[in-house]
């Protein structure tokens, strides 16, 4: 697979936090909801001044909270686009989208958003619903975008073991509306492992699991890992090949961004998936000629399929597979006009995983840093800093306590733990 070149300093996305208020609770979400947090205006700018000071990207991701709950939300994007020159993306649960507000958003600049649902959420009208009835959720939300045009897709679902059963299910559901969802991001459900570990603020112990919003072991006894997705996809989808990956801080096998993308034919047939040559291609020219790696792509050029297997093919296996199986496909129909094709992103994140020694083995090059008091942090890790001026460090039980406090800081080359959410 290709190694994503994404570092602290020069990577995708910057993830903006104007608000940690929230409509909904999420039993996976690692964020404390704060009624009293709405950012003005003008530190939305301060924090959007450190990101250009310190952080070379190609989009904005605005979440929280939920942002769409936010007051400023509607000139937050058209700060982003007009004043930052950065596409604005907002992460949100979209319970409080409305097609009036997709319109000032569509006119203030927005260039698309990333759906969270699923079956942990307490969702008025949508309690107790499993991920299979849950997609027609998301499918209103997909259309009501659609309707509008010509903005970006995805949707994020956090995975525990009890749904792992439906991750299969939700590879066919994005598969079949590959026209109007445009990416489908699984998170692993991140446990906080209080039972076999202590955690300390400096040199002082905390009792992190009734402090933090993080769920403890008996949520999830053995952690999930990223290849159970993997073996899972491809109970439905046997061609599913990842081609690109963010490794981790501390352990040089993990994967901690497996990034995967398919060509789906408007027949619904999946003709294979792109290689590391294509992804890597993608993201050096597109540095090369706009000086930052792509993170979000406009919705006409996803469904220029046919294009990338002809562009892509003579120096990419994957993509040179897939166009063989259309070429065989368009074949077999001599008298039918050849199918579209779209480009679908499939993304499994997994979270922090605990070394022995207690050291957190993070994301290396995370796109979800944010700003904290006008310094780079973890998105994931911002309550700690927020509740206890640090993150936390952890030592295996019976274990002595740390005696001098772990830096706090992003700094340098980003060898600090880093985490996606």
């Amino acid at each position: 697979m290709y190694r994503l070149p994404w570092s602290l300093n020069d990577n995708v996305l910057a993830w903006l936090e104007p608000t940690k208020r929230c409509n909904l609770y999420c039993e996976g979400c690692y964020s404390r909801n704060d009624l009293h947090s709405d950012k003005p205006l003008e530190q939305v700018r301060k924090d959007l001044d450190v990101f250009v000071a310190n952080r070379n990207v190609d989009s904005i991701s605005i979440a929280g909270g939920d942002p769409l709950v936010y007051p400023h939300i509607v000139e937050t994007v058209r700060i982003i686009r007009h004043e930052y020159g950065k596409k604005p993306v907002i992460n949100t649960n979209g319970l409080a989208l409305t097609p009036e507000l997709l319109a000032q958003l569509k006119d203030a600049g927005l260039y698309g958003f990333t759906f969270h649902v699923d079956s942990s959420q307490v969702r008025p009208h949508w309690k107790n619903k499993t991920e299979q009835e849950l997609n027609a959720l998301r499918e209103k939300f997909a259309r009501m975008v659609a309707d509008a045009g010509d903005l970006s897709v995805a949707f994020n679902a956090t995975i525990f073991r009890h749904t792992m059963k439906d991750v299969p299910m939700l590879v066919e559901w994005a598969r079949q509306h590959a026209d109007i969802v445009h990416t489908m991001v699984f998170i692993l459900f991140r446990t906080l492992r209080t039972e076999e570990f202590d955690f300390y603020a400096g040199g002082e112990k905390v009792e992190a699991g009734s402090e933090l919003v993080y769920h403890d072991m008996d949520q999830n006894p053995r952690p999930i890992v990223a290849q159970e997705v993997v073996d899972a996809i491809r109970t439905e989808d046997p061609l599913y090949e990842p081609c690109a990956y963010l490794g981790g801080t501390r352990d040089p096998k993990s994967v901690k961004w497996l990034l995967a993308g398919r060509l789906v034919g408007e027949d619904r047939e999946v003709y294979g998936y792109v290689g590391p040559r294509y992804m890597e291609a993608v993201q050096t020219v597109h540095h090369a000629a706009r000086g930052s790696y792509l993170a979000y792509v406009e919705p006409g050029l996803l469904s220029a399929g046919r294009s990338i297997m002809a562009g892509f093919s003579a120096f990419d296996p994957g993509t040179r597979d897939a166009a063989k199986r259309y070429a065989k496909r368009v074949m077999r129909t001599p008298g039918q006009a050849p199918p579209k094709v779209h480009f679908q992103s499939l993304l499994v994140i997994q979270p922090i995983d605990m070394m022995a020694d207690g050291e957190a083995n993070m994301c290396d090059g995370c796109p979800d840093i944010t700003v904290h008091e006008g310094e780079l942090v973890w998105s994931c890790r911002l309550d700690e800093r927020q509740q206890y001026g640090c993150f936390l460090h952890a030592t295996p039980k019976h274990r002595a306590a740390p005696l001098v406090e772990p830096r706090a800081l992003v700094r340098g080359n980003g060898s600090a733990p880093t985490d996606p959410r």
